[in-house]
């Protein structure tokens, strides 16, 4: 395994090397908050179950409790195996009770995007206009410790990224791109999934005008594949991580492609990014900066760019409201999958461009039903490949958690909760 040094474009303090975690998570012992159904006194139960069959009963979803009650409009099942659990988890932990009661068992669907499909199509309703004017008082706040300080943000990439190449390889295309792709036509297939991923690259390095001799920063590496088409185009890449693991692999893929020259993959937090450059790419990062660093994160790409020069970001979105509702709020999300995580609004990041830069949003383009179409293929390629999942060591609540994650950010595109764009950012050049 190579050792990352660091380089003189970054910060000799958040250029050094960090220790990857194991490449297999530990069983749901290590879990605590999955293993253990939380102690709930009878009141909570009893108005959870109050409230859960207020909100639900009008839904196109059938809902079964310890295989007798059932109510809903019907639809897709929601089939509740510990009714008991299952209310003592939501009355004391709210939506992540609901994704760690999966996790347990407690509770299945035959049809697991469709029914979490309709709760994200009504997700403003399911909570009654009086108690989210109390979210404040009952919902679980962010952990500080998650906060993306430069520190922070190293650890919350390396809980997500640095799990296992070798799991991520088991459900993604031969791209290693783990992002939304763009395709040419619905549904989408596997054996289309690479070339759709390399379309929606190439779609953005034609927003940003790479060409043969651009200089091109990438805030946030993947495994490589945008740097290696960039430089395939002739262009100079400088590409910035924070996962050892992504690192090493994509310093691989590279060598491999024989383009080592025209390619850096430094391990480098985006603040401390040095150097001036034609173009900056970043695809699905913002995602990781946390709400008080959007600033930053914007002014970087801002004081990085030479003047004329131009950003193409991807970046997923949610409804401002939500948004706003959301920010303050530790979710099941942040827990588990991506800790610090939050995703922006429209409004927000074109009101944050406009504070904070000198930059302008020149074009924006949504596809959310291609990234539903992407999760889907990635969703039933972990599915089919579960007993490879399990032959690394992730065990059967690991296999659970990440089947829920993918459905569950399925259904947000689906429902049309979720959105993904593509940003063209400029900046003027006075000269001109």
């Amino acid at each position: 395994m190579t050792t990352a040094q660091p380089h003189p474009l970054c910060h000799p303090t958040t250029g050094r090397p960090r220790t990857a975690a194991p490449a297999a998570p530990a069983d749901a012992a290590r879990r605590p908050d999955v293993t253990a159904v939380p102690k709930a006194l009878w009141p909570v139960r009893a108005v959870t179950a109050a409230l859960l069959r207020h909100a639900l009963h009008r839904l196109p979803l059938r809902v079964r409790l310890d295989g007798e009650t059932t109510f809903g409009l019907g639809g897709p099942l929601l089939d509740v195996h510990d009714a008991r659990a299952f209310h003592a988890r939501l009355g004391t932990r709210g939506l992540i009770g609901f994704g760690e009661s999966y996790m347990a068992g407690e509770w299945d669907a035959p049809d697991l995007v469709g029914a979490l499909t309709v709760l994200a199509a009504h997700a403003a309703e399911l909570i009654p206009a009086p108690l989210q004017r109390l979210r404040g008082l009952w919902a679980v706040r962010q952990p500080a410790a998650q906060r993306n300080t430069p520190d922070g943000a190293r650890d919350n990439i390396g809980r997500h990224y640095d799990l296992s190449n070798d799991l991520f390889a088991l459900f993604l295309d031969d791209t290693l791109t783990y992002s939304s792709a763009l395709f040419r036509t619905f549904p989408a297939r596997w054996p289309l999934l690479a070339a759709a991923q390399q379309r929606k690259i190439d779609r953005l390095l034609d927003l940003a005008g790479v060409q043969p001799g651009t200089r091109l920063l990438e805030i946030g590496t993947g495994w490589g594949e945008l740097a290696l088409r960039a430089a395939a185009r002739g262009a100079h890449v400088t590409s910035l991580t924070l996962s050892q693991e992504q690192r090493e692999l994509a310093l691989d893929r590279v060598a491999k492609a024989g383009l080592a020259d025209r390619v850096r993959v430094e391990l480098c937090d985006y603040r401390e990014a040095r150097g001036t450059y034609d173009a900056v790419v970043s695809v699905e990062m913002i995602e990781a900066v946390g709400a008080e660093f959007w600033p930053v994160y914007f002014r970087t790409l801002d004081e990085r760019l030479a003047p004329g020069g131009r950003a193409a970001l991807q970046a997923i979105t949610m409804p401002h409201e939500r948004m706003l509702a959301a920010r303050a709020t530790h979710t099941w999300i942040q827990k588990y999958v991506f800790p610090g995580g939050l995703i922006p609004s429209t409004e927000a990041v074109e009101q944050t461009v406009r504070d904070h830069t000198g930059l302008t949003v020149t074009a924006r383009d949504g596809f959310g039903a291609h990234y539903a179409e992407t999760l889907r293929l990635w969703r039933e390629r972990f599915t089919e490949r579960a007993g490879d999942v399990g032959a690394l060591g992730f065990d059967e609540t690991f296999r659970r958690l990440w089947t829920f994650y993918l459905a569950y950010s399925e259904a947000g595109f689906r429902s049309g909760y979720l959105d993904v764009q593509q940003y063209l950012l400029t900046k003027e050049d006075p000269a001109r």
